[in-house]
């Protein structure tokens, strides 16, 4: 399987072997509505130097069961139905106008997670380089139609879903187009739970299609730890601070995690090479001093040597 067909355009940038980790900042609905939160949010992974930023896009009377319209709730608003909750955390086409102006400014790309396919047609009015699937919706066959119909490249997390379940999303978006995230959705996911093997055995079954990590535990090192196994796309959720109201903070990451995190990423797919093992010209000094027996001649001097006579 060649390489070149497990790439994909995401913008101006490559996801896939062979290219750097695409790295995403979820903000999802960790602005609370308030615009300025989601300027701060944008301007924090830019500064880490994240490739995007991810909202979710919901139409509420869509998404939302009707029997759970009129319920109340506490919020920080004060207490309102839940529906009007709903309506008070979307932004709506001037919001996103907006956004997407500032994210031009700073130099990073946004998509977002539509949850119903009004939210796709209103998604499409902005030039985003990808869509993203929640893992929620992964077994919406319309909504996935929908996306797949746009021809831009469709990221799908696979959390809560069984591999039966994996196989028909990726039959009806079809294999050329598609990134496959392994996820667990549990907010905070338990380390036990993660099973990042879960990578190798999806870029196994999919030798096609570029594999990545959309994370929810706490701490950095496992999805640290899910780039060393091959993760070629990276989500986690952000935050300005984890005790921020809203049911995703306690499992996003803070400005300062992000930052370090994005950092070691690119450490450690910088440190995994090729696979090709070699002598470094930085090892022949050592080699001199610290190696008494020279041992068998390197494949490279024995084929410059002539033929011994006969």
């Amino acid at each position: 399987m060649s390489s070149n067909s497990r790439l994909r355009t995401l913008g101006d940038k490559i996801a896939g072997p062979g290219h750097p980790v695409y790295v995403t900042g979820e903000i999802g609905i960790n602005h609370n509505g308030d615009l300025e939160n989601a300027f701060k949010l944008i301007d924090v992974a830019a500064e880490a130097g994240c490739d995007a930023v991810k909202f979710q896009k919901r139409t509420p009377e869509i998404c939302t069961p009707r029997d759970q319209w009129d319920i109340e709730r506490d919020t920080p608003w004060g207490r309102m139905t839940y529906i009007d909750y709903r309506h008070r955390v979307e932004f709506g086409e001037d919001e996103y106008r907006a956004i997407s102006e500032h994210c031009e400014k700073r130099g990073i790309d946004w998509f977002a997670s539509p949850w119903d396919t009004e939210a796709v047609a209103f998604l499409e009015k902005f030039d985003v380089p990808a869509h993203k699937v929640a893992s929620a919706s992964l077994t919406d066959d319309e909504l996935l139609r929908a996306l797949r119909a746009t021809g831009r490249t469709i990221i799908l997390s696979t959390g809560m879903s069984t591999p039966k379940q994996i196989r028909h999303a990726v039959e009806v978006l079809g294999s050329d187009n598609i990134l496959l995230c392994h996820a667990t959705s549990t907010y905070p996911a338990k380390a036990e739970e993660l099973n990042l093997r879960v990578i190798n055995t999806l870029q196994a079954e999919y030798p096609n299609v570029p594999i990545g990590y959309s994370g929810h535990e706490t701490g950095l090192q496992t999805t640290l730890a899910a780039v060393a196994l091959g993760a070629a796309f990276v989500e986690r959720h952000i935050t300005l601070d984890r005790a921020m109201w809203g049911s995703d903070q306690a499992a996003s990451v803070e400005p300062q995690g992000l930052q370090r995190l994005v950092r070691d990423i690119r450490i450690i797919e910088e440190s995994l090479g090729d696979g090709v093992k070699k002598v470094y010209e930085s090892e022949l000094g050592p080699m001199k001093k610290l190696r008494r027996v020279a041992g068998v001649i390197a494949e490279s001097e024995s084929a410059d040597r002539e033929p011994a006579a006969v």
